[in-house]
């Protein structure tokens, strides 16, 4: 890992990195886009009376968060940022776009989350979070602070990647022989906060001088 983050820009482990990253979202999203189906048989049972009650803010959250999450991975190829800007400024806005959905509705599921009060309070940060990366990352490109941009970007999609990460650590804690419920809870904190721990080190390795750039583009 510790590798990884210190290879240069382009260099295999990078590309390595990047290229299981859109794997495993590639296969979350096509996981969870029966959800968009409204369908209780495609539910997780214990929820499946709130997902009723609530399908609005269900639609939301899965429709943006699979938007973001298959997005995400485009937004890093400086390949395509140099050579199609404009595809990227619209591929930027739609996710963006999906990212405040997933945050919106997760924001208002996160009070009815399966196992009580300490998954929700897991689950309702990570929304908070997934809002305001969000709109710092789109507040910097306004201003045309392309690094600071590129810094809110990536911790936004380590969030966004909580939808991976949270399944990971639901099978990694149910093998070492955690209870279901317990595990839920665990990965209710752990699948974001380990994210953006590594996201701070991407930073901080990318951007050396403690991630605070002053770059503009004319």
């Amino acid at each position: 890992m510790k590798e990884s983050l210190n290879a240069p820009a382009g260099s295999p482990a990078r590309r390595a990195g990047w290229a299981a990253m859109t794997v495993l979202a590639a296969a979350v999203v096509l996981l969870t886009s029966p959800y968009l189906t409204l369908d209780p048989d495609v539910f997780l049972e214990p929820q499946k009376a709130v997902y009723l009650a609530r399908q609005g803010s269900l639609f939301l959250h899965v429709a943006g968060g699979v938007v973001a999450l298959a997005l995400g991975p485009a937004q890093f190829v400086s390949r395509l940022r140099r050579r199609f800007p404009a595809v990227h400024r619209f591929t930027g806005r739609v996710y963006l776009t999906g990212a405040l959905a997933a945050g919106i509705g997760g924001l208002l599921l996160a009070p009815t989350s399966y196992t009580g009060p300490v998954a929700a309070l897991g689950f309702g940060t990570l929304a908070v979070l997934m809002l305001l990366t969000a709109v710092a990352a789109f507040v910097a490109i306004r201003r045309r602070q392309v690094d600071r941009h590129r810094i809110w970007i990536t911790r936004s999609y380590a969030l966004i990647f909580a939808a991976v990460t949270f399944r990971l650590w639901l099978i990694v804690l149910r093998m070492s022989g955690v209870p279901f419920e317990d595990a839920y809870v665990w990965g209710a904190w752990l699948s974001w906060m380990i994210n953006l721990l590594v996201a701070e080190l991407v930073i901080r390795t990318t951007w050396p001088a403690g991630g605070q750039p002053a770059r503009t583009t004319g």
